[in-house]
């Protein structure tokens, strides 16, 4: 008698201990669904940094000379907007746009960086060795942006080497001193190198005059008027600034982010246009409805 009393205790202990591990396991997993949910619905930290408060692009800006600009256009194309508004701007948020800076040599191409990049000016000039980058974040009309600037080197031993980064460029950059007009006739020559790696109907292109504050009012005059001659054969649009006081030079880099930013998202938008072309062809010559068709159109005869 005894020992079947111990034996059912020992069997309402086991019953428990089997509840208790039941129990203890539906637990379990529901803190891992409630930790897998939680990972599920936090946010996905972004590789990229955060966009800078002083660069946000809210409305196009203007250019500098009408009589030598891309387009002459107040606001951005309505496709653009409306892309924009609706979220449909594809990968544009997440490309890193190539910008080149070709020039001579000491024409101010790397002062020129570091003033709108650093907001700094160093006197001490540095020739660029082969290449160097800097990288700008910019929200164009809500949409995070990215454009890396690439400074090239003036001089003729490195031009083999730089002349390997300028492929895939979506804006060339095109500087000139604005105190030498031998600089100015040279940008030619820096336009036909640059276009051998890239198409030339896919690549926004500035003629930039720099040192503006070294160039007297007579002496500038001259010289603008044969640069905007150039640049309309160039196709390109044309700039004066320094950076040495930073004359012009946050506006002109807006205006290339601002242009590169919608060339890519009137790009986009011709893409996702022609896959629901695409889309409507695969599905008006589905092989089964050809065959459904093909039978109606059958004669009586062969039936």
């Amino acid at each position: 008698m005894l020992k079947t009393v111990c034996l059912f205790r020992i069997y309402l202990l086991l019953c428990k201990d089997k509840s208790y591990l039941n129990s203890s396991a539906s637990k379990n997993n529901d803190l891992q669904s409630q930790e897998h949910l939680s990972l599920q619905r936090r946010p996905i930290m972004s590789v990229l940094p955060p966009v800078r408060k002083d660069r946000i692009i809210g409305q196009l800006p203007k250019c500098f000379n009408k009589s030598a600009a891309l387009h002459t256009e107040n606001e951005f194309h309505s496709k653009v907007k409306t892309a924009c508004q609706q979220q449909r701007t594809g990968t544009v948020g997440f490309k890193i746009s190539k910008v080149i800076v070709v020039g001579d040599l000491a024409v101010g191409k790397t002062c020129l960086i570091n003033r709108f990049c650093k907001d700094a000016f160093d006197k001490n000039y540095k020739a660029t060795i082969g290449v160097d980058f800097e990288m700008e974040r910019f929200e164009v009309l809500g949409v995070p942006f990215s454009l890396q600037l690439w400074d090239t080197a003036g001089q003729e031993r490195f031009k083999c080497i730089a002349s390997t980064y300028y492929r895939g460029a979506q804006a060339v950059i095109i500087v000139f001193d604005l105190t030498d007009v031998a600089s100015l006739e040279h940008t030619r020559q820096w336009l036909e190198d640059a276009m051998k790696e890239n198409d030339p109907t896919s690549v926004l292109l500035f003629l930039v005059g720099t040192k503006k504050d070294l160039s007297s009012p007579a002496q500038y005059s001259l010289i603008e008027q044969d640069a905007i001659k150039l640049a309309d054969q160039m196709k390109a649009e044309y700039w004066a600034l320094s950076a040495l006081t930073g004359e012009n030079v946050r506006e002109f880099f807006f205006r290339v982010a601002s242009l590169t930013f919608e060339a890519n998202v009137m790009a986009e938008l011709e893409k996702s246009g022609s896959r629901r072309i695409g889309e409507v062809v695969k599905i008006n010559s589905n092989p089964n409805n050809l065959y459904a068709a093909s039978k109606k159109k059958q004669p009586n005869c062969c039936q």
